[in-house]
């Protein structure tokens, strides 16, 4: 088939190098336009379109999808199928039509759980023992078009957002390759998702607000939020008035009141509703992420310090 892959991030990467290398025709790559990047915001290229440049791709940079000089190369394009792994914009109807087999989205949660921008964070949020990809057609609505296939991955208990989503593009990349050999080979069936209330969840982007700690909430709850915010956007907390981000901790057996610090040659424990979490990796801010021990070295602290204040 004739495909042309549409991806902007990292994460698409692993899908975009097993199409190159697939049997399939990848005549192009769509991605967002350059962005400003860096202190200085230089304009720069989305790591697909690097890629796709040094694989000697064409790429189109729409501002919006629906402009006409891209609807028009696209149609001269004439792909036959359009995957998809985290583009960033929204295709209009007129797009969706122009490949005879649509555009088929790479997703990173087994649907339709955790519909939405952040599907790996909310699942580490919720406890889940097991996500994993969706490739599935692309409607109007979101991320509601019929599955085509699944891959399923366990949620390890010290799985940082980041570990997980790296897991999943490189089998998502396969799953992605197989459903395109499924379209055109004819197995393949399109299954219409569930729409139950109890079956369809959604994952909205987690900002900045929601990556802040509470330190009245469980050990449990609060190791999830900073697994969930690694490496973007980093769960934080104040010392001082100073913001901080926590990016790694462990649930010890000390038990402090909420927010409460104690401190030790080789340890840092802070109290929350339950057990203690145990500060492996902090990164204050304009700073380099340090071990919270080195961090804890460079304070005086009066009586009962506490986080959050």
């Amino acid at each position: 088939m004739r495909i042309v892959f549409g991806g902007t991030p990292d994460v698409a990467i692993p899908s975009l190098d097993a199409l190159a290398d697939s049997r399939h025709e990848l005549v192009a790559v769509v991605t967002r336009p350059d962005a400003p990047s860096g202190r200085g915001k230089k304009l720069t290229a989305s790591p697909v379109a690097q890629r796709a440049a040094e694989l000697g791709i064409e790429v189109l940079k729409p501002q919006r999808p629906r402009d006409e000089e891209f609807v028009t190369r696209l149609t001269e394009l004439a792909p036959d199928c359009c995957p998809v792994v985290a583009y960033g914009a929204l295709l209009p109807q007129r797009v969706l039509e122009i490949p005879r087999h649509g555009w088929v989205n790479l997703h990173f949660s087994l649907l339709p759980a955790w519909r939405g921008a952040a599907p790996v964070q909310h699942a580490i949020l919720a406890g889940d023992q097991i996500t994993g990809a969706t490739t599935f057609r692309i409607v109007l609505e979101l991320d509601a078009g019929p599955i085509l296939a699944t891959v399923s991955e366990p949620i390890r208990p010290d799985d940082t957002a980041g570990d997980l989503l790296y897991r999943l593009s490189l089998s998502g990349a396969r799953l992605l390759v197989e459903t395109l050999d499924g379209i055109e080979d004819g197995t393949l069936t399109a299954t219409p998702q569930p729409e139950t209330d109890a079956q369809v969840s959604y994952a909205s982007k987690i900002n900045v607000e929601d990556a802040r700690i509470d330190w009245t909430q469980s050990a449990d709850v609060l190791d999830r939020l900073i697994r969930a915010c690694a490496p973007a956007p980093g769960a934080w907390t104040t010392f001082r008035g100073e913001r901080f981000k926590i990016n790694s901790a462990r649930i010890s057996d000390a038990v402090l009141a909420p927010g409460v610090l104690q401190i030790s040659k080789r340890a840092v424990r802070v109290g929350t509703a339950t057990q203690a979490l145990e500060l492996d990796e902090i990164q204050a801010q304009g700073k380099k992420p340090m071990p919270a021990a080195d961090w804890a070295r460079g304070i005086t602290f009066g009586p009962e310090p506490r986080l959050g204040a």
